[in-house]
């Protein structure tokens, strides 16, 4: 059966070559990822999935599968891009190697039993739609979810950060700032939240940190602003300690409001993501089938200080996301205009393959060994109960 997917990939190479450079050369920004949903989801139809456009109401979303019952094998895209830079974390390769690893298992589902899944996440840059997928119990009837993230490098599916997107709005009186000396605004009462929360700071955990802009107020001197609004971007190894940075940060707002006597509110200026929880079983099969599929030289787990929406489906369902180097080259840099080219070189594509085929391989051991399932799930299982 390998052998069989291995060869209808090798057919498909120049269409998934086509999609690629599809999306390479129509970047869109997120949530605006019009042509790259429409390209995708007639390519999957054309391929016998069944799709539901404008999933969940999100109009770049969708969701498209074949097969059916379980076990139910879930890959995700993400494509949309930076303004004016392009693919510069390689999301038009991301979704080739999920859309290539669905159709291969899609081309043999009538000889195993359950299903294929591709979810379609447009905003990644955003912060996501998976966090509002799980909320809505998407992933509640999923088996395992898998993508593979281009990179510099190739490694095992590691870590995430916790990330917490806070914005604080200050609602105070306006009017000309020398006919109000002694009155307290609402810029008064941002900085000073600043600065108490500078101070707080010192006594944080070492991994756990907030960075914060001034996004509203203080155009001028002269004029008081009645609104003034900060955003604070907490960052922590675990979803606790970002919570624990929420509390404190509420807690001064709270204070600082209380005693300047102006209004404040507190929201989410982007959904939050939890810290991504690697399966070591779904790890292990991977990277050994990665190396079946040609690749020997594999990174340990990478630990990412970035925030991924990821991190929240893997909290609900076993979740991996290793890397696939698609460089060869030293001197490119992730996340540049020249790691974007990358994607579209023969190297790129050549591991973008045999990434396919690993992804692929572990979901045929998921699918024909009930054991493996069972272990995947129990581990998980475990590890949300603190015995791992």
């Amino acid at each position: 059966m390998k052998q069989e997917l291995i060869s209808y990939l090798s057919t498909c190479r120049e269409e998934l070559f086509s999609l690629c450079k599809f999306l390479y050369d129509n970047p869109e920004e997120s949530y605006k990822e019009a042509k790259a949903c429409s390209y995708i989801t007639n390519y999957l139809k054309e391929k016998g999935f069944y799709v539901n456009n404008n999933f969940l109401g999100i109009k770049t979303s969708f969701i498209a599968e074949v097969g059916s019952g379980h076990p139910k094998i879930c890959f995700l895209c993400e494509y949309d891009a930076i303004a004016d830079s392009g693919h510069v974390t390689g999301h038009n390769l991301l979704t080739t190697i999920s859309i290539a690893s669905s159709i291969a298992l899609a081309k043999l589902s009538d000889k195993f039993k359950g299903s294929i899944v591709l979810i379609g996440c447009p905003g990644e840059y955003l912060g996501g739609t998976k966090t509002t997928m799980v909320r809505q119990g998407i992933f509640d009837d999923i088996d395992i979810v898998m993508q593979c993230h281009p990179n510099t490098i190739t490694a095992e599916s590691g870590t995430s950060s916790a990330i917490i997107p806070l914005k604080v709005n200050y609602k105070g009186n306006a009017g000309l700032s020398f006919l109000n000396k002694g009155v307290y605004n609402s810029l008064d009462a941002t900085l000073l939240t600043f600065n108490t929360l500078n101070s707080l700071m010192k006594g944080f955990p070492d991994n756990l940190e907030i960075n914060s802009i001034l996004s509203k107020g203080g155009l001028t001197p002269l004029l008081l602003p009645t609104d003034s609004e900060a955003k604070f971007y907490i960052r922590a190894k675990e979803m606790e300690y970002a919570k624990f940075a929420e509390s404190k940060l509420r807690e001064i707002c709270s204070f600082v409001s209380h005693i300047l006597n102006i209004d404040h509110s507190i929201s989410f200026y982007e959904p939050p993501n939890e810290e991504l929880l690697t399966n070591i079983t779904l790890n292990r099969l991977y990277s050994h089938n990665l190396k079946e599929a040609g690749i020997i030289d594999i990174a340990p787990p990478k630990e990412s200080n970035a925030g991924l929406s990821l991190g929240c489906v893997s909290q609900k369902v076993p979740t991996i996301q290793p890397y696939i180097d698609i460089v060869n080259n030293q001197n490119i840099n992730y996340g540049s205009v020249e790691f974007a080219k990358a994607t579209l070189s023969d190297y790129a594509m050549d591991n973008a393959i045999r990434a396919s085929h690993a992804l692929c391989f572990t979901a045929l051991d998921v699918l024909q060994n009930s054991q493996l399932l069972s272990e995947v799930k129990s581990e998980f299982f475990s590890f949300n109960k603190g015995l791992y």
